[in-house]
């Protein structure tokens, strides 16, 4: 998907600033006005004693259902025009895709700075769970094939979202797992993979990365696969040589966000590497297509 023309214009702003100051952590505005085929909307996520109404845009393909879905998680940037590039392509794959931002009804508008606080950490899988119950309220959708993709820490949570420990403890809590759940699930560059290594996931699950990445490093991501398939889980991972964070932000030149949380940093802070990689991009492009369309396309 090529950026339009006002996003190429912003990019070229953004970069050029970068020669005599620190590259800022922030990233071009993009709205759903940018992409007219797409229909805003809002869903009640699943924290229990009084949801939040969480708004998201869905991507939808032409033509008659049943299609397949995916909810897709966004980063700790926030929903980025790298998120609407993934969504609308999503949509010329025929599926629907909904875009979930989980900051905006949270006062963020980003979550990478290290003085910005994390939400709880059960608020995303609440978030993603209620955007499950949502698509499969819809008629057009076939409820039994809706699968989860997010970045960063949206990877984290999408892993989450199909691992069941995770999930026997959003059910001590009172939340709800819509049925039949997640039929799989792929976490990009996803965080927390630490945290995960004596879990296991309960459905397929994908993990793609670039083996330099300094923000979420993929020796913890490859030891939590390992792990997990150690219990019989339906876990892999692909490491894209020399890629960094934000393989897939294209236009991204590498340079170091100064400013964000790193937990690879002593004391959490703070700096991570990112870069548009082409190669990783496209590898990336071909591997989800194959593992989502053999998931949750009917053979």
């Amino acid at each position: 998907m090529r950026p339009t023309r006002r996003l190429v214009l912003l990019l070229a702003l953004l970069l050029a600033g970068c020669a005599s100051e620190p590259p800022p952590t922030t990233f071009p505005t993009v709205t759903s006005a940018d992409f007219p085929s797409v229909t805003p909307t809002t869903f009640p996520n699943a924290m229990p004693g009084g949801a939040l109404a969480v708004p998201a845009e869905i991507y939808r393909p032409g033509g008659a259902g049943p299609f397949p879905a995916v909810v897709l998680l966004h980063g700790c940037e926030g929903v980025s025009e790298a998120t609407r590039a993934w969504a609308r392509w999503f949509q010329e794959q025929r599926y629907v895709a909904l875009v979930v931002d989980s900051w905006t009804p949270r006062g963020l508008k980003e979550a990478c700075s290290y003085t910005v606080p994390d939400p709880p950490s059960t608020a995303r899988l609440d978030d993603s769970l209620g955007a499950l119950r949502y698509l499969q309220s819809k008629p057009e959708i076939d409820r039994t094939r809706v699968g989860v993709i997010g970045w960063s820490n949206g990877g984290e949570f999408a892993i989450v979202s199909v691992n069941g420990p995770s999930l026997e403890r959003a059910a001590a809590r009172g939340v709800v797992l819509p049925t039949p759940g997640y039929a799989a699930a792929i976490g990009v560059y996803p965080g927390g993979c630490g945290s995960l290594t004596n879990e296991r996931v309960v459905r397929p699950a994908l993990v793609l990365m670039g083996d330099a990445d300094d923000w979420t490093t993929a020796p913890k991501c490859a030891r939590m696969v390992e792990a997990m398939r150690a219990k019989g889980a339906d876990i892999t991972i692909e490491l894209f040589p020399g890629a960094y964070h934000y393989f897939d932000f294209a236009g991204m030149t590498k340079r170091v966000l100064p400013d964000v949380g790193n937990e690879n940093k002593p004391g959490g802070c703070c700096g991570a590497t990112v870069e548009y990689n082409e190669n990783a991009f496209r590898t990336a492009r071909r591997r989800v297509a194959e593992f989502f369309g053999y998931h949750l396309k009917p053979r």
